[in-house]
């Protein structure tokens, strides 16, 4: 038996309208189409569906159980239509963010924050362990948007500029280091550096300044949280290079001592995603916060 969602609709429409003339007004066709279509269907179950002779027109029991069928699928197949108009319309939909810059949450969490409030029937994740295989990721559509520092040239993926920051050293208060007023590589030769677990190629530390200069730290500590570094550093274990917007609050703190490196190395984000998904409102929004936001963090 072939029913379509057409016949379902007919089916429901003829139950509440209790007759075929204004059934077939709700429905918008002619009232002997709507005949022709319960003929067609009753042909196909090889059973009545319903007791014309009876006024109203009531269904047969044959014709109960396809309305039962009726409601329990056309509210969802109604709710499918509506979602996917939402999707067109730009008003819904989903953001899995890949990032390749560990220290990233100190922004994007404020900014998802306000994107909320704009967005709210957006779906949104954040996938942090996807960090090394990101790009492929995106190419597969398993995330939507990429933070990383290095864009590369990939088809069909557009790498849009967020903000320019600078790393900063982070060292105790008592650290030699602080009487300087910059810290250069050779400086940090003699130094025990902490940083995050990743590659050394996605930290600004030696791609921005000691790998140009040939210099190796004396020795490299990971850890994986921001707070542990900063716990690690006051007590004069080790010293970090950090962005600058995850720098801001500690400007004042007696503990630490913030110095720039020499040469004021400058770094940039960008957020990469699918040409495709360029247009899509709330992806659009989310760069516009992505651009701004983070700069207000960086001046405090």
């Amino acid at each position: 038996m072939h029913i379509e969602l057409r016949h379902l609709r007919t089916i429901r429409a003829i139950h509440a309208a209790g007759g075929l003339a204004r059934a077939a007004e709700q429905l918008n066709i002619t009232q002997s189409a709507l005949s022709h279509q319960i003929r067609g269907l009753e042909d196909q179950a090889g059973v009545e569906l319903f007791a014309r002779r009876a006024r109203p027109m009531r269904l047969t029991g044959a014709g109960m159980r396809l309305l039962a069928l009726a409601e329990r699928v056309l509210p969802d197949v109604d709710a499918l239509s509506d979602e996917f108009a939402a999707l067109r319309a730009g008003r819904t939909g989903r953001l899995v963010i890949a990032i390749e810059c560990h220290a990233c949450f100190d922004w994007l969490l404020p900014v998802l924050g306000l994107h909320r409030r704009v967005w709210p029937d957006v779906d949104v994740d954040i996938r942090p362990g996807l960090a090394f295989g990101a790009m492929a990721a995106l190419e597969r559509a398993e995330v939507d948007l990429v933070v990383t520092s290095d864009p590369e040239q990939v088809a069909r993926i557009g790498f849009h500029a967020l903000f320019d920051y600078h790393p900063m050293c982070l060292m105790a208060a008592g650290n030699p280091l602080a009487a300087r007023a910059e810290v250069t590589p050779a400086d940090l030769g003699a130094q025990h550096l902490i940083t995050y677990p990743v590659d050394r190629a996605r930290l600004d530390v030696f791609t921005a300044f000691l790998d140009p200069a040939g210099i190796e730290p004396r020795s490299v500590r990971q850890v994986e949280l921001t707070a542990v570094i900063e716990m690690l550093v006051a007590a004069d274990r080790g010293v970090a290079v950090l962005p600058d917007w995850v720098l801001r609050r500690l400007r004042d703190a007696p503990d630490f001592a913030l110095r720039p490196l020499a040469g004021r190395p400058q770094r940039r984000l960008f957020a990469a995603i699918r040409a495709e998904d360029a247009a899509l409102p709330y992806l659009a929004h989310f760069l516009r916060l992505a651009r701004t936001e983070p700069v207000k963090l960086q001046r405090g």
